[in-house]
């Protein structure tokens, strides 16, 4: 990994070491970028509160020479995946001890960073809360809570095939594209400059979604989805989502730090890949889920929905998805993917650019790790990285 170049440190800074919307989403721009959005765009605390901080015991753990066989067979180890993986933050936790954290290019360890699609993880689970207080159900129609998506895709949906990705729609997520529709979502979330004819907003572009095909049939992975499933938790909570991700899941969980998540101008939150959180905190929010939703003695996720999106995605849907070639043998349920091919059954999060959770309770293993990759996506990078994460579970758990 070559080393950062000076990037907004004088004041102005220089043309060529300027991060803009134009640019932040590209290396090595993003690697300033993804630890300072809140400088960039509008943003909503999520508060830790004034309690605890959930304690996580000091029990190091030498993980660099464990090894692994990559696909294509040659020999890799954690060490060279770390370094080579433009590892911004890294900490591995062994039932609930932090066995190892790193950090790299300056990041402090109280900085949150972008989480990309890690967040959709969040709002999953932030939708089981609120299904557990009967206040919005897997099986309402989407047009039922917001209906200014009548007309769209979302026709006929249920809030099920939100959480799952397979409402039948017409959408190219290509991140390398401007033009693709994630781009166009990007435009509509203030994450590039606006132009002309392109919604200006997340709601309203959220109610262009082109319909195709049949709901529940196929695993098509759209970030709009996400975002829909941030207004219905919104509508659903009676607040913003800010606010109920602190007060159900931050706070009750006992983060160290404050996280926040970007909105759009009329202050919608990007719940598709907007929220920027702590390494150790989301350590932590993936103890959580391991030890089935409950934190320093504290029921705090439905063991119910834990156990559901590990055990009950639609493995036909993922087979007959975009997803499939990459990432073989999985489910996705609830905005978190099940690996069915590990006898462990871990389950994880993933974001653009290298954001990762991972969890495998049958080690008693998290591994997060923030990243500020130059390219959205490379399978082999990504690959390596659960692989890693992988023979880290197998050797702390046995």
């Amino acid at each position: 990994m070559s080393e950062t170049p000076r990037l907004m440190r004088t004041f102005p800074a220089a043309p060529d070491e300027q991060v803009t919307l134009e640019n932040m989403q590209q290396g090595p721009f993003n690697r300033w970028a993804f630890r300072d959005l809140r400088r960039m765009l509008p943003t909503a605390n999520v508060w830790r509160g004034d309690g605890a901080v959930a304690d996580l015991p000091v029990r190091p753990v030498h993980l660099d020479d464990i090894a692994f066989a990559d696909a294509g067979g040659a020999t890799l180890t954690v060490k060279q995946v770390l370094d080579d993986g433009y590892t911004d933050g890294f900490v591995a936790l062994h039932r609930g001890a932090l066995v190892a954290e790193r950090y790299g290019d300056g990041v402090e360890p109280h900085e949150p960073h972008l989480l990309m699609s890690v967040t959709k993880s969040f709002a999953g689970t932030l939708a089981g809360v609120l299904a557990e207080r009967g206040l919005v159900s897997p099986d309402d129609r989407v047009t039922d809570i917001v209906p200014e998506v009548a007309g769209s895709a979302y026709d006929g949906a249920l809030v099920r095939h939100v959480l799952d990705m397979t409402v039948g729609m017409d959408y190219d997520e290509d991140y390398d594209n401007p033009m693709s529709d994630i781009g166009l979502l990007d435009i509509a979330a203030g994450w590039r400059p606006h132009r002309e004819g392109a919604p200006d907003n997340l709601r309203a572009y959220i109610a262009t979604m082109r319909p195709a095909g049949e709901h529940g049939a196929v695993f098509h992975y759209v970030s709009t989805n996400t975002d829909l499933l941030g207004w219905i938790l919104e509508r659903a909570g009676g607040t913003d989502f800010a606010t109920l991700l602190s007060r159900e899941i931050w706070r009750p969980m006992g983060a160290e730090f404050d996280a926040y998540v970007t909105l759009d101008r009329l202050g919608a939150p990007q719940t598709d890949g907007g929220l920027c959180v702590a390494t150790r905190d989301l350590a932590r929010f993936g103890q959580l889920h391991l030890q089935n939703g409950v934190m320093n003695g504290r029921r705090i996720v439905p063991e119910s929905w834990i156990r559901d999106f590990r055990e009950n995605g639609d493995a036909g849907a993922w087979d007959r998805g975009d997803f499939a070639g990459t990432l073989p043998g999985c489910h996705y349920r609830s905005k978190w993917y099940t690996d069915l091919e590990d006898g462990r059954r871990p389950f994880f999060g993933i974001g653009i650019h290298g954001q990762m959770l991972f969890v495998d309770p049958a080690a008693g293993v998290v591994c997060a790790k923030h990243s500020s990759h130059p390219a959205p996506f490379e399978e082999k990078f990504f690959d390596d990285m659960k692989r890693a994460f992988g023979a880290i579970a197998r050797e702390l758990g046995g």
